[in-house]
């Protein structure tokens, strides 16, 4: 082989490998299905992958909640009587009234994954201004699986860097802070 034809192979196989990554960054919309579901959804296109790909399914239950440690400092995974909400204007929703599905979230969070999509722990930059105002990469977001939905869904729990944790069923049209207590 020349070292012209070498050239011209080692191009060749460089913009083959370019147009794979673009094609991969152009469709993909920022969800990941469950390891599980990878190698089946069909390659014919993202529209045809999203129709034939199984739906995602919420995470495994998580375990039961350990006793809480004597300390009595609030904090995530120690939830004090004296909890008090970060913004007494926001409603609250006992962590026992959320969807099974966001309990299995919460579940992760507390484990520190892992997550069924990509984008769940990415920072919520709060554009709305709907939780209280913090300094960018305060919170993040984490999905709540929504059953029979063929992406993310609406339904997610975002935490604040102390600790707090919020839900919103309506993709950040609403909060309420999650009391830990009930």
């Amino acid at each position: 082989m020349t070292s012209k034809n070498r050239l011209f192979v080692l191009v060749a196989v460089l913009i083959c490998v370019i147009a794979a990554a673009a094609g991969y960054v152009l469709s993909d919309d920022g969800t990941r299905r469950p390891e599980a579901a990878v190698g089946t959804a069909s390659a014919t296109g993202p529209a045809a992958s999203k129709s034939s790909a199984p739906k995602p399914s919420a995470p495994k239950p998580s375990a039961p909640k350990p006793s809480a440690p004597a300390s009595s400092a609030p904090g995530p995974s120690s939830p004090a009587a004296t909890w008090v909400p970060a913004d007494p204007a926001l409603a609250d929703v006992c962590r026992t009234k959320l969807p099974g599905q966001a309990l299995d979230t919460l579940g992760l969070i507390a484990k520190g994954g892992p997550y069924p999509y990509r984008s769940d722990g990415i920072v919520f930059e709060n554009r709305e201004n709907r939780l209280p105002r913090k300094t960018s990469g305060y919170y993040h977001e984490f999905t709540v699986v929504t059953p029979g939905s063929g992406d993310r869904g609406t339904r997610r729990v975002v935490t604040g860097g102390v600790g707090e944790q919020y839900w919103t069923a309506d993709h950040y049209g609403s909060f309420q802070e999650i009391d830990p207590r009930c």
